[in-house]
């Protein structure tokens, strides 16, 4: 079974988003002990390149209270959100700590995946859509072909739900929205089959399911 984990509040609207905030690092604490109270056990740990996946995991091994070696492969990495909204040529976006702010933020980034997918522009230092995409296929590729059991994979929202929509067949447009709806360290699970990739849960938060839990759910 792969278990795909979003990775936690990263620092959104700050100079460097690659990083976990407070609350990031409490989920994924928190996500580490779900794990270790279910006795979940991991045969193989893989993750993105990027500081937020490292800074993840480390949460959820301070939770499980054991050690986990990783590997880390590039093609689970994010797109570069910024620079897709660059690629516009839009005028600058507001404050993105304010509520108006937040939502043209992400309103505009849904345009520019949009943009994105049909080739309309080309952001800088980004690859095309299709080898984004196909980046993410051979990165699970690399997963199966080495796992045994259990497989954690901390990723970004757009890599898992790129991958979601490979498995579903879905429209460009609908893996768009599976990408804004994903919250920080949500689960989906994949199970893995001699002949293929199943989808079986997606975007689930078990271990923030209680009440005092409520205001640990974010997206961003």
């Amino acid at each position: 079974m792969f278990y795909l984990v979003r990775h936690g509040q990263a620092s959104f609207g700050a100079d460097d988003y690659d990083q976990l905030s407070a609350l990031g690092w409490r989920q994924s604490v928190r996500l580490g002990e779900f794990f270790n109270a279910h006795a979940l056990h991991f045969d193989t740990v893989i993750t993105g390149t990027l500081r937020r996946h490292a800074e993840t995991l480390e949460g959820i091994v301070q939770g499980l209270g054991k050690p986990l070696d990783r590997q880390a492969l590039a093609g689970l990495n994010e797109y570069d959100s910024e620079a897709l909204i660059q690629a516009l040529n839009g005028p600058p976006l507001p404050d993105p700590h304010t509520a108006e702010g937040y939502r043209q933020h992400f309103r505009t980034l849904r345009d520019a995946l949009q943009q994105w997918m049909a080739g309309v522009i080309s952001p800088r230092g980004m690859p095309t859509y299709e080898d984004f995409s196909a980046g993410i296929r051979q990165a699970l590729d690399s997963a199966r072909q080495i796992a045994q059991g259990n497989v954690l994979i901390v990723s970004s929202g757009g890599p898992i739900s790129t991958a979601v929509g490979q498995l579903l067949g879905t429209s460009a447009e609908t893996t768009i929205d599976l990408n804004l709806r994903m919250r920080n360290t949500s689960v989906t699970e994949i199970a893995v089959t001699p002949k293929r990739l199943a989808l079986i849960s997606f975007n689930s938060l078990p271990h923030l399911s209680g009440v005092e839990y409520r205001d640990w759910i974010t997206h961003a």
